[in-house]
């Protein structure tokens, strides 16, 4: 599913009719250039869920967690070469809740094990605009 934003508000409110077709266990991969709105995306995510708390980048924390309908757990790998796996449960996190992960082109082959998952890439359009390409994989689409 491709869809244009034309504000961050309307990229939350993507992200937030994704998340309420979220169940445990889903890992949301995201991919973007810097500033493209992954971590905009993802707070659309957390208010889908039910979450009230401030979601901000993990950027140097490498993880946020966040309490709602269900838990969502925010990873960025930005400043990473690979996903920590030795440092970070991913399976754990994923059944407990929902997992988020900016950034995971950067261990791409470490995420083929998971499923279910959906793929959400942004597109810088312009200034305002962004192209949002969803893609469920290993699911019937919601």
């Amino acid at each position: 599913m491709k869809t244009i934003t034309r504000s961050e508000e309307e990229t939350i409110k993507v992200a937030e009719d994704l998340a309420r077709r979220l169940d445990k266990g889903y890992l949301v991969l995201l991919s973007g250039e810097l500033g493209a709105g992954k971590t905009r995306f993802v707070q659309g995510l957390a208010k889908g869920l039910g979450i009230s708390d401030a979601v901000t980048s993990p950027t140097f924390t490498i993880v946020n967690e966040y309490r709602g309908r269900l838990p969502l757990f925010h990873i960025d790998l930005y400043r990473l070469e690979r996903f920590p796996e030795e440092d970070i449960d991913l399976d754990e996190m994923l059944e407990k809740g929902v997992a988020a992960v900016e950034w995971w082109g950067k261990d791409r082959s470490f995420f083929e094990q998971y499923k279910p998952r959906v793929i959400v890439s942004i597109r810088v359009v312009s200034e305002s605009e962004r192209e949002i390409d969803i893609a469920w994989e290993d699911s019937s689409e919601k």
